[in-house]
């Protein structure tokens, strides 16, 4: 007991009722036998279901997204990254840096960057 509360004993150890009246540990058995049987079945829908809602969840946000194509000499600006961020500016510093100006195309999504007075700038 704690601060000075009463135990309560549940009415289903009083009184017979439908769930205790029903109860056979033979029948018990069998149905959680019946239920392992199924976890791999029930495990493969949740996957599935899981990978819908990923899905659907991507197709939400990609909705919104406008690509822009960016091509040499353009301005842009850079995420400052962890490493890159200053600890003495804590959670109020900038997260972004620049403008830098785009040289190249190194890839996908990926760009050589010189800063305003032609300097490269090294990736991270």
């Amino acid at each position: 007991m704690t601060y000075g509360a009463e135990v309560v004993i549940p009415l289903e150890t009083r009184f017979p009722t439908m769930r205790t009246n029903s109860f056979t540990p033979s029948n018990n058995d069998g149905l959680l036998e019946k239920s392992l049987d199924f976890i791999e079945e029930r495990r493969e829908f949740f996957v599935v279901q899981l990978a819908y809602y990923q899905h659907k969840l991507k197709q939400g946000y990609n909705s919104n997204v406008r690509i822009r194509p960016l091509a040499p000499g353009n301005l842009v600006l850079r995420k400052v990254l962890g490493t890159t961020k200053n600890p003495v500016w804590g959670k109020l510093g900038p997260n972004w840096e620049g403008p830098y100006r785009i040289t190249s195309v190194a890839g996908i999504g990926a760009y050589y960057l010189e800063d305003l007075d032609e300097n490269v700038i090294q990736r991270l």
